[in-house]
């Protein structure tokens, strides 16, 4: 069977092919009377709209999102919110080789092999472009924690990290890369521009910071906020690995080293002096900020040809025509951002749910 929803108090389903007629989300269980129009989403979907700069695909899609259901007079009604996006731009003619051969490090295959079947116009529910959906229902959570604030960026492309002394973030906003390093952002026109020109891609990682997180969100022990957040972000098409705070830098380290020391804080708070755990403990948010840290992969429709095998168990070569993205983990910061306030949102719902406030 099929999993298309995610959430357990506050569920989206996501719906529609990269090369249909539309996509979309419902979302089911948003608290009634919060302020929400057409406007409240859409700069959120300008931000991960293609062809806004030479480094993504070139397809042309507006990326207009229209409110079918669940809202009136601008507050929603606590019934299912659905929202749609046409495709206006497919070109479905540019997959015809991928109709016949496999291509190595999609889905192409492991589709074929669960179903028998695919939708090879863009890869269908495996494209990137599933995740337009998800940006738009993620825009709605946002409306259900506005204490909370969630900035996401790039910190690492094709293996050139970022300098963390240089961290600017006026500059996330100000390249086409979400980039908090000016200097970081110059190299990476070079990097991705060599893969593009050359028909190949790279990948890349984004982090995720969630401010004005309160102490409580998160249940122990199968719906801790950091497996629900491991499990968005593993959802998300492209992506390989997911930390939480130091991540997989915490097995490297002595206890001492690896503690978040706490000292007396204000309102009988305490005042953390270290943010090793990304804001989670025992799978319940400490009041620290929530950091996530997401790899995508290099995008695995080139022009470079490599080995696979057809549908008839051949072996060929292919290469994909068309417009892809030459690093996909550019246009997934606003898809990270959404997952993370999708997740939060429910975390909230499900905390009040059991303790009230």
């Amino acid at each position: 069977m099929s999993f298309n929803t995610f959430g357990r108090v506050l569920r989206f389903t996501t719906w529609g092919e990269s090369h249909g007629p539309a996509l979309g989300a419902v979302l089911d269980g948003c608290p009634p009377g919060i302020a929400l129009t057409e406007s409240d989403i859409q700069p959120w979907l300008d931000k991960r709209r293609p062809g806004t700069s030479r480094f993504t695909t070139q397809r042309q899609e507006p990326d207009q999102v229209r409110i079918l259901s669940g809202v009136f007079e601008g507050r929603t009604t606590g019934t299912p919110i659905s929202l749609m996006i046409e495709n206006v731009d497919q070109r479905s003619k540019d997959y015809s080789d991928v109709a016949k051969a496999y291509r190595p490090g999609h889905a192409d295959y492991a589709y074929d092999a669960k179903y028998g079947f695919r939708d090879y116009r863009g890869g269908g529910r495996s494209s990137a472009r599933e995740t337009a959906a998800r940006v738009a229902a993620g825009a709605v959570a946002r409306q259900v924690i506005q204490a909370v604030q969630i900035r996401a960026y790039v910190s690492e492309i094709g293996g050139d990290v970022i300098d963390r002394a240089k961290f600017d973030d006026a500059q996330i906003d100000a390249n086409p890369f979400f980039c908090p390093d000016a200097d970081a952002a110059q190299r990476w026109e070079r990097i991705v521009d060599e893969a593009r020109k050359s028909g190949s891609s790279v990948g890349a990682v984004v982090e995720c910071v969630a401010t004005g997180v309160p102490a409580g969100w998160g249940a122990p022990l199968y719906a801790k906020l950091d497996s629900e957040l491991a499990a968005a972000m593993m959802s998300i098409n492209a992506v390989k690995g997911v930390e939480i705070g130091d991540g997989f830098a915490a097995a490297r380290l002595r206890g001492e080293s690896n503690a978040d020391p706490m000292r007396p804080g204000p309102d009988g708070k305490p005042d953390f002096l270290a943010n090793h755990a990304g804001g989670i403990a025992g799978g319940i948010s400490t009041g620290q900020p929530v950091l996530v840290r997401v790899a995508f992969k290099p995008t695995s429709s080139i022009l470079i040809p490599v080995e696979t095998i057809d549908r008839t168990g051949e072996a060929a070569d292919i290469m994909t025509k068309g417009r892809h993205d030459p690093c996909v983990g550019i246009r997934g910061v606003p898809v990270v951002e959404a997952m993370m306030a999708l997740v939060l949102a429910d975390q909230m719902m499900l905390h009040r749910a059991q303790c009230g406030g």
